[in-house]
């Protein structure tokens, strides 16, 4: 029913139901691209530590930025699309290669750099991020 993931994706929150929503259930560790209510697809995230929380809520995408280097830790943020001031959602080589063992400042880390490169190209300005528990 829904685009693989390495684990079981959460039933999206009631919020990510309408418009174009970046979905992302802390719970299951899974992010949906998701388009008036359906799954586009679906891959495994991982998270801030406890010192340096993802924020969670309904917020917007801000920019994105395919390059990016992070000006606070000097590190490469590739397909970073920015939604709660200096957190965004963008690959992680570090998650690809030590998986869960890790964590970011804040970010939402995606290890699968395909997936996250298709969904850089198709989300805008303005779309929805949901992080939810």
């Amino acid at each position: 029913m829904y685009p693989p993931t390495s684990r079981p994706i959460a039933k999206p929150d009631p919020r990510c139901m309408t418009g174009r929503t970046l979905c992302i259930s802390k719970a299951s560790r899974t992010l949906s691209w998701m388009v008036d209510g359906k799954v586009l697809t679906a891959m495994d995230v991982r998270f801030g530590s406890q010192y340096t929380p993802t924020r969670e809520g309904t917020l917007k995408m801000d920019f994105k930025s395919r390059d990016h280097v992070s000006t606070i830790y000097d590190t490469p943020m590739p397909y970073a699309m920015f939604f709660s001031g200096g957190q965004a959602v963008r690959y992680s080589s570090d998650f690809a290669a030590r998986g869960y063992s890790g964590a970011s400042h804040g970010c939402v880390n995606v290890r699968d750099k395909k997936k996250i490169a298709s969904v850089f190209t198709q989300v805008k300005a303005g779309d929805k991020v949901v992080v939810y528990r």
